[in-house]
């Protein structure tokens, strides 16, 4: 009986044994064809934006893939599985973003839609253990680092819109660093070759009047920049630097950029009449009178010195809010 039942046993072992080795024998399904998904992700300036992090979640899978933006804004994320995807980009100074669900077919190379992204909203009434001095100090390092090519000076700008108010200290300290800046010195050199060019002020020819150029070029940036830019902001409780708007439509920004010499932001945060900088042009227009040749002295003087300093400024701000941002790394890099 032990017999017969141990011979039915190895039978069907044995059946099952031939079974398995056919069924190792037949060709294995097909995987199914990765694909890619890329895109390119932008603020709302369409500048690119560089090392954004970009991750790629599927239901079916606990981790998500992750990949980071090159300089030019560019990701690719390579071999993805087909199936659906949730899209999540998140990048430094701006606010996050999420896709709704994304399918992915067989070997699709899908080009994803990214919006452009905004600035991120600032957090100004939650800063447990700092004062408002302090966090203007470190807001004013961080624009002592812009350059325009890495090399002018732009500390001027402030690309958060509820930037803390500078104290006195720092007012000082700001007109210090742009008036004593090396490049400030090569920069006055340059307009002083072109004044000896074109031979105004009528100084001397030659050295000394390239000279007397120079120091009277210098004298009229340092005496705007201190009267203006630290002196009257700091009597008057204003903010000498500009605010780049960055968003809303072209015509907006324009008006803004153009009236910037005329209102600026005060230190209560409410926007004013610009008393600092239409009186430090005033005031360098009117100092120029005691060290420009007699020739050139006068109201036709006065007058000339402040319109120009007034329409280069609104020259400088309408180049700020379209063109400077991305020629300056220190500020591309944050908003």
């Amino acid at each position: 009986m032990k017999s017969g039942i141990l011979a039915l046993l190895l039978a069907v072992c044995g059946a099952t044994s031939e079974a398995q080795e056919q069924l190792s024998m037949l060709p294995e399904a097909p995987r199914p064809q990765p694909g890619i998904v890329v895109g390119t992700v932008v603020d709302v300036n369409n500048d690119t934006i560089p090392s954004a992090i970009v991750a790629l979640q599927s239901p079916v899978s606990r981790n998500a893939r992750t990949v980071v933006s090159n300089d030019n804004g560019f990701f690719e994320c390579k071999d993805l599985e087909p199936g659906t995807y949730h899209v999540s980009i998140s990048a430094q100074g701006f606010r996050s973003w999420s896709s709704p669900n994304v399918v992915l077919n067989p070997g699709q190379y899908l080009i994803l839609s990214v919006p452009k992204l905004h600035i991120a909203t600032a957090l100004t009434t939650v800063n447990v253990g700092y004062s408002a001095a302090e966090i203007a100090t470190e807001q004013v390092k961080t624009e002592e680092q812009q350059r325009i090519f890495g090399i002018i000076p732009n500390f001027y700008v402030s690309y958060d819109p509820n930037a803390a108010p500078l104290t006195t200290k720092l007012k000082f300290q700001l007109a210090a660093k742009v008036a004593f800046d090396p490049v400030t010195f090569i920069g006055v050199g340059f307009l002083a070759a072109s004044e000896q060019a074109g031979d105004n002020p009528n100084y001397r020819e030659g050295a000394i009047g390239y000279g007397e150029r120079y120091g009277a070029a210098y004298a009229n940036g340092i005496t705007d920049i201190m009267i203006g830019g630290a002196i009257l902001p700091s009597l008057l409780h204003q903010d000498p630097r500009y605010f780049y708007q960055g968003t809303g439509t072209n015509g907006s920004r324009v008006v803004h950029a153009l009236t910037s010499p005329f209102v600026c932001k005060g230190d209560n945060g409410r926007w004013q009449p610009n008393y600092s900088t239409i009186g430090g042009d005033l005031a360098s227009a009117a100092i120029s009178n005691a060290y420009y040749p007699a020739s050139n002295r006068g109201l036709g003087l006065f007058l000339g010195n402040f319109l120009i300093g007034t329409g280069q400024r609104a020259a400088a701000n309408l180049t700020q809010e379209f063109i400077l941002r991305r020629l300056t790394p220190k500020a591309k890099d944050r908003k």
